[in-house]
């Protein structure tokens, strides 16, 4: 399949996040880093769960969205429709936002501060390497409704 049936992101990210999560168990255990809350670790697993069942949610919602206007999800295949109504009238990109509250609330729940730190450089590499691509390419498929789209509702929140 040609780059300009698909958006031409650089990774899967899925595949992204978990590279991202693994990188930091490893970057862990071979130089660990306190974790800086000193609260019980009551309030961290509290915190952990919400940030993964807030995700779990958003993430949800964004597949049933997609799955129910008959367009695929993985980023390799070429999209169908746009999606404008339910979560994705909040945000332009449930799935990933979602993805980035499990992230944070897995890195939250093994309080480990190397997967928090990790989550700058994947933010940053979803923003250009995913979603810009994505941005354009969705532009240049469905034209004036994704402009107008853009306009009224936000990329993450």
């Amino acid at each position: 399949m040609s780059e300009t049936q698909t958006a031409g992101v650089i990774a899967r990210p899925p595949f992204m996040f978990l590279g991202s999560l693994l990188a930091g168990f490893l970057v862990n255990w071979l130089l660990p880093l306190p974790f800086p809350v000193a609260w019980a670790s009551m309030v961290t697993w509290i915190i952990a769960g919400l940030l993964i069942l807030i995700g779990l949610s958003v993430f949800a919602a964004g597949i049933r969205n997609f799955t129910g206007a008959g367009t695929p999800v993985p980023t390799s295949e070429p999209t169908r429709a746009l999606v404008t109504t339910g979560i994705h009238g909040i945000t332009r990109n449930p799935i990933y936002l979602g993805m980035f509250l499990i992230y944070a609330g897995i890195g939250t729940a093994a309080q480990n501060l190397w997967i928090l730190i990790l989550l700058v450089p994947l933010a940053i590499t979803m923003r250009y390497g995913v979603v810009a691509r994505e941005e354009v390419y969705l532009e240049r498929l469905f034209g004036d409704a994704y402009r107008d789209y853009k306009i009224r509702v936000r990329r993450w929140i």
